[in-house]
């Protein structure tokens, strides 16, 4: 353990990215199942892209998509944290929360865990007032993590801008939890 982690939870540690992250992520974002929801799995030079831009937004702002790992073995998981979209969304601007976790890690809780822990942080230290997350409609395992989450689906989907029209995965649900509604809840 060292001072780049931003918190923990139960079984898990949320930290700043490190140069041994960069192997197991690139593994994760080249599995296709774990990329199903996505246009195409990313590249190693893609990942390895996407990984120096989460670290580089959590060194400047403090916070982001930490990668998660399990405090029992160190085991790298892969990420969870919150993200402010660079996409023209209709709903922006806002802060989301997202995740993407390898395969391995699938149907043990992991990304619910770490997106308590990541909505405590941007309620409680960043005083964010709404926090959104949002897929595509097929992704039913992001969505029921949404709703273990206590999100609220939003009545009016949206097609994502950065993909093209008529692509199967450009219509999209929104997400959306108030901190008061956090807060109500026990958070």
């Amino acid at each position: 353990m060292g001072n780049d982690i931003a918190f923990e939870t139960g079984r898990l540690r949320l930290r700043q990215w490190r140069d041994q992250d960069y192997a197991p992520f690139a593994a994760l974002n080249a599995d296709a199942q774990v990329m199903r929801y996505f246009p195409a799995p990313l590249t190693r030079a893609e990942s390895d892209a996407m990984a120096a831009r989460c670290r580089s937004l959590i060194a400047l702002h403090g916070w982001g998509a930490w990668v998660v790992e399990r405090s029992a073995d160190d085991t790298f998981l892969g990420f969870v944290g919150l993200h402010e979209p660079a996409a023209t969304l209709p709903f922006a601007p806002c802060v989301e929360i997202a995740w993407r976790l390898a395969r391995h890690a699938w149907g043990q809780g992991y990304a619910t865990e770490a997106a308590r822990g990541a909505l405590a942080y941007g309620f409680g230290r960043l005083g964010l007032e709404e926090i959104v997350a949002f897929t595509t409609l097929a992704n039913a395992r992001s969505r029921a993590v949404m709703e273990r989450l206590g999100m609220r689906e939003d009545a009016v989907g949206f097609d994502h801008p950065a993909l093209p029209p008529q692509h199967p995965l450009r219509p999209h649900c929104l997400y959306r939890l108030q901190r008061a509604a956090w807060q109500a809840a026990g958070a």
